[in-house]
């Protein structure tokens, strides 16, 4: 995603103050009235009191939610748009959301925004203003969201108990609800004009990936593996800007980004819900991130697992013939990335040529494997942080998809239950003493 430069200031009127992402609930009936009508009337009454905190000219967009589309208006370019441009995302919690793939997906696309600006200028952009639309149990709450802080204190006992929708449908707490609503609508000026989050590039909203698991699931661990040198271990005719004193370090996109890959990749794996640990491969046996922490478990013990390889960590023979060793016994659940960055002039030319050709020999299964998924751009060379954010995503869902198809099932602990089996009829005994014709199904 390609941020430019953070200039502080104004920001564009036709850059909205908010998106206000919310579960759709549906209708009771054939009959039943429109159930989002209060959250129509809670986001224009955040409309009201923002233009009325702030010096926005006459029609300029003050915020947006979905509900001001028709299903016709090309909806999902829309959505990606405003998720694109807007200052402040203004999540309305409520069991519902978290089960919300919709929901997730504009969670996922607005962090991916505070991510690309932390990467790009190393601050801070920390523009998602919670809001509570129901009760919720926070001890339930997704992995991908647990770093926000929730601040009930500001708003009232009664705002945590009932939520903004309790406080809307009782007319005994209406002075709460409005006291509430503006209190919320002057956090989302306060944040928007402190953050300055500048507008991004949209994200295609159809291949966006969801912030949250799927119903059911419990948690979803992976496992990331750098392989890559450090500044000491490079060739002396090698660029050191990429590199610092540990292989988590490794930056490729240094000219991009001012955080090292690793780290990029983990808060960005982390939004989509996932438990993740990374090691760097050197300090790895063979096995590498498929079985990082088999133990006496063997392969039923390891977790789906990304190498992320620096085609310069080849140049070191030990190195390399680690790499091989880990190829010719990789799991099915181990893919790999390569970032490749078409900036770094000692990237191209006969010596990158030579370096690939290395790469291929190396890791020829893993590689194979990636070119036979819809993201052959992953072990082909990643050649922008742009690109590299797109990707990983579907890395990571492809690989989770191999190691629950291949990974070895264990049963719960316990004594065995047997199935259970289907019994034909059991026929009465014979008088005279003939054998039993019942038996089994």
């Amino acid at each position: 995603m390609e941020v430019p430069g953070r200039e502080r200031g104004r920001a564009p009127d036709d850059q909205p103050y908010f998106f206000l992402s919310y579960a759709h609930t549906p209708r009771v009936g054939p009959g039943g009235g429109d159930p989002d009508h209060w959250v129509h009337v809670l986001y224009q009454d955040l409309c009201d009191h923002i233009m009325a905190l702030t010096d926005l000219p006459a029609g300029a967009s003050v915020g947006f939610m979905d509900r001001e589309m028709s299903s016709g208006d090309g909806w999902p370019q829309k959505l990606s748009e405003n998720l694109a441009r807007c200052r402040v995302f203004v999540p309305l919690l409520s069991r519902r959301y978290f089960t919300s793939e919709m929901c997730g997906r504009e969670w996922y696309a607005f962090h991916e925004r505070q991510v690309h600006v932390k990467a790009v200028d190393g601050m801070e952009a920390s523009a998602i203003v919670p809001a509570l639309w129901t009760r919720v149990d926070f001890a339930q709450l997704p992995d991908s969201v647990r770093h926000l802080h929730l601040d009930h204190a500001t708003f009232g006992e009664r705002y945590a108990t009932n939520g903004i929708y309790g406080l809307i449908k009782l007319s005994r707490l209406r002075d709460e609800y409005e006291e509430t609503v503006l209190t919320l609508a002057q956090r989302i000026v306060q944040v928007a004009e402190q953050t300055s989050l500048p507008p991004s590039r949209p994200r295609d909203y159809e291949h966006t990936p969801s912030a949250f698991r799927p119903r059911g699931e419990g948690p979803r661990h992976i496992h990331l593996t750098v392989a890559a040198p450090t500044r000491d271990t490079i060739p002396e005719h090698r660029n050191a800007g990429p590199y610092g004193d540990d292989p988590q370090d490794w930056n490729p996109y240094h000219s991009e980004s001012t955080r090292p890959l690793p780290v990029l990749a983990q808060e960005l794996i982390r939004s989509l819900d996932y438990r993740i640990t990374v090691s760097s491969f050197d300090d790895e046996d063979i096995h590498g991130p498929g079985e990082a922490d088999a133990g006496q478990e063997g392969k039923a013990a390891g977790r789906p697992g990304i190498l992320l390889v620096d085609r310069w960590a080849l140049t070191d023979r030990e190195r390399r013939s680690r790499l091989e060793a880990f190829d010719r016994t990789s799991l099915p659940w181990v893919s790999a990335i390569v970032p490749w960055n078409r900036a770094d002039l000692q990237c191209h030319g006969e010596e990158g040529r030579r370096l690939t050709a290395e790469l291929e020999r190396t890791l020829p299964l893993i590689l194979e494997r990636g070119r036979r998924t819809n993201s052959r751009i992953a072990v082909n060379g990643v050649p922008t942080l742009k690109v590299f954010t797109d990707v990983l995503p579907a890395v990571v869902a492809h690989t989770t998809r191999q190691y629950l198809k291949h990974a070895e099932a264990h049963p719960p602990p316990g004594p065995h239950v047997p199935r259970p089996r289907l019994m034909g009829p059991i026929q009465p005994p014979d008088p005279a003493g003939g054998p039993d014709t019942g038996g089994e199904a």
